[in-house]
């Protein structure tokens, strides 16, 4: 008996980008080799399961949109089971290697944690065998500490001693669930770590709960046995008006102050950073500078409409950019590029799933051979280089190399001319003309 298809789509191939059919890559070609690595092991894409399976393209202003037949609506564990069959065919069809999930998205809540582990186990079942079927591999998993109603006022820093006990209990069978399923890292995004008014809140005390929760994380991981890096994903607002894991830099500090900085790398999502009013390639830097950069949630926002909107990435700036840090920290190891992205309200047929993520596929594909381009060619990192170059040697290497005081650096300056003559151009709008000659 023939295998049951959900898709009325072919296997999507590379066609070059000279085809006009939609239903195909112009630009990624996962075998062709860029920068000495094929170009599905730099861009490692992964599929977020919340917004492919579970996402109905609903607002806060209005009812679901999306058209899945399959689905019959229903919180049972054997609709959860058929979301598994049409979500691998899916990434076959569309060339997906990774996928990554939250686990009430793969499997229903029950009415006790040991109910929900149970449902989680039977879903669990089902992937692991679909992943030795197909080869397709579980890039993170996480927990979901935000959505059930218990997380109204945050998860491991809950004023309720009660609810950061549950939470230990899911993440512990989370972690369990992704070690199982051969998941390569496991992420912390705490949705409603953080605070509204400090007029009810003890942050330093829910800091401290979250890094007690965090080592004991670490502790289990050792107990088990998982050997992938932890992650956490920064985002700065919504829902709650301050989030303790508002931005990259904030997420290290913590790290840092409570002694996790060797467990930890960071899941850095596009949208977050705009809402932080940083820049994606701003976050991206801090993060290789630090070596912390462990995975990317590739998606896009509308920064004008001030809300995590989600869109698939089309950018070319943004994709190249985003690729060039990659390349500098050397690529990734364990994480890789999430769609973490879904499809615009308006565009709610079934076969816009695959356009939407052809979309983003090829858009990264091009920004990867433009990032490599700039790599190769040198120019912009030589400029780079070459402002910085009184820092190479005499007075700058002796000062980096921490051999200087204010009192050897006051003779100095008290001998020397006005340094305003050592200083050259940045030539910003020169570099940014000199890039856009790389976009072709």
């Amino acid at each position: 008996m023939a295998k049951k298809s959900y898709f009325d789509v072919q296997k999507i191939n590379f066609e070059g980008a000279g085809s006009t059919n939609p239903f195909a890559f112009k630009y990624y070609n996962p075998e062709e080799v860029v920068d000495g690595k094929k170009m599905k092991d730099h861009l490692r894409f992964a599929c977020a399961y919340w917004h492919t399976m579970r996402g109905s393209l609903k607002d806060q202003f209005g009812d679901p949109t999306a058209i899945m037949p399959w689905d019959d609506g229903s919180n049972s564990v054997d609709n959860a089971l058929k979301r598994v069959d049409v979500f691998f065919e899916f990434l076959d069809k569309c060339q997906l290697d990774f996928y990554c999930f939250h686990d009430r998205d793969i499997a229903p809540e029950g009415a006790t944690l040991a109910e929900s582990n149970a449902n989680l186990d039977k879903v669990a079942d089902k992937l692991e065998a679909m992943q030795k079927a197909t080869g397709k591999k579980l890039l993170w998993g996480t927990a979901n500490m935000f959505g059930n109603p218990r997380f109204m006022q945050g998860a491991s820093t809950s004023p309720s001693a009660s609810i950061f006990v549950h939470c230990a209990g899911q993440v512990k069978k989370a972690m369990e669930v992704t070690h199982r399923l051969g998941g390569e890292g496991y992420v912390f995004w705490g949705g409603r770590e953080g605070y509204n008014t400090l007029l009810n809140t003890n942050m330093k005390r829910e800091l401290d709960h979250m890094a007690a929760f965090m080592h004991m994380a670490v502790d289990y991981k050792k107990k088990i046995g998982f050997k992938g890096p932890f992650y956490i994903e920064p985002k700065p607002k919504e829902p709650t008006t301050h989030q303790y894991d508002s931005d990259a830099a904030t997420c290290l500090n913590f790290l840092r102050a409570y002694g996790l900085t060797e467990h930890f790398k960071l899941n850095i999502e596009t949208n977050h950073a705009t809402l932080a009013n940083h820049t994606m390639e701003h976050e991206l830097a801090v993060c290789v500078d630090n070596n912390a950069l462990g995975s990317i949630d590739a998606n896009d926002g509308t920064p004008n409409l001030g809300w995590d909107t989600d869109c698939f990435p089309t950018d070319l700036y943004l994709t190249t950019k985003t690729m060039l840090a990659v390349l500098k920290m050397g690529g990734f190891t364990t994480g890789g590029l999430n769609f973490d992205a879904h499809r615009r309200r308006e565009s709610f047929q079934i076969d816009d799933m695959f356009l939407s993520h052809i979309a983003g596929m090829d858009a990264f594909a091009r920004g990867l051979k433009i990032a490599a381009a700039i790599k190769k060619d040198g120019k912009i990192d030589q400029f780079v280089a070459d402002r910085y170059a009184s820092w190479d040697s005499g007075i700058g290497a002796s000062i980096e190399a921490g051999k200087e005081s204010f009192e050897s650096l006051e003779k100095i300056a008290l001998s020397q001319p006005d340094p305003i003559a050592t200083l050259k151009s940045g030539r910003q709008e020169m570099l940014e003309s000199l890039f856009n000659s790389y976009i072709k």
